[in-house]
């Protein structure tokens, strides 16, 4: 142990590698790091985030007392300014207490608003929860909605029922999230991300009840420089 009783800081232990590119070539001795499932790298990162409460440890208070203050001057309570869509108005709000927001639409004319999305509630059981998108089909009963309780940037695409409340089965992974409908309100295309570079490659069409195995390919970006996309 170190003096004030702290931990020994973590050492990372080195691994060289050699990365030619561009005619040139260099060592990283850590690129091993990029193996996000060894055991070997989320011991050491637990071990730094053990390290970093234990040296942080006599701050606690003054953490929390710095995040009231924050929120204090944060209206918790906010909401949007409502944008109309073929007929129906949208926006968005936060309650009390509450992390994440929740996404309301009304139809034009209507008084209340009702509950579209609660992201709240969406993120229940997650330590993570991210929406990346979210795209209604032409007749304005299907959300696509994008999600990621990772942290990575990599979604998984659900569609919303917006008149049952229910998602249906279908599941679109590793995409960026965001989607297009077609007019016939069955088909949507979708942009499929690279897990390790997580560059936006290639675009896909997906017919409503059928597995993502059997979506086509509609465009492919094979030069590394450019990504691609569909709105």
């Amino acid at each position: 142990m170190k003096k004030n009783n702290l931990p020994p800081e973590p050492k990372a232990r080195k691994i060289d590698t050699s990365l030619a590119a561009n005619g040139e070539t260099r060592i990283d001795s850590y690129y091993y790091f990029n193996k996000r499932d060894d055991a070997e790298v989320l011991d050491y990162l637990r071990a730094e985030n053990d390290y970093c409460d234990q040296r942080l440890k006599h701050t606690e208070d003054f953490q929390k007392h710095l995040f009231e203050e924050m929120k204090s001057r944060i209206k918790e309570d906010d909401e949007s300014v409502p944008y109309t869509l073929r007929g129906y108005e949208y926006k968005t709000k936060y309650d009390i207490g509450g992390e994440y927001p929740v996404f309301l639409r009304k139809k034009v004319g209507d008084e209340h608003y009702g509950v579209m999305v609660d992201q709240n509630k969406l993120a229940e059981g997650h330590e993570f929860h991210e929406i990346g998108g979210m795209n209604i089909s032409a007749h304005n009963r299907y959300l696509a909605l994008g999600e990621d309780c990772v942290s990575r940037r990599i979604y998984t695409i659900r569609i919303l029922d917006l008149e049952t409340g229910e998602f249906l089965s279908d599941e679109l992974k590793g995409t960026t999230g965001g989607a297009a409908w077609a007019n016939d309100n069955q088909t949507l295309f979708y942009t499929l991300r690279d897990e390790v570079t997580l560059r936006p490659y290639a675009v896909y069409r997906h017919v409503l009840g059928t597995p993502q195995s059997e979506d086509v390919e509609v465009y492919r970006e094979e030069d590394t420089r450019f990504n691609c996309g569909v709105s």
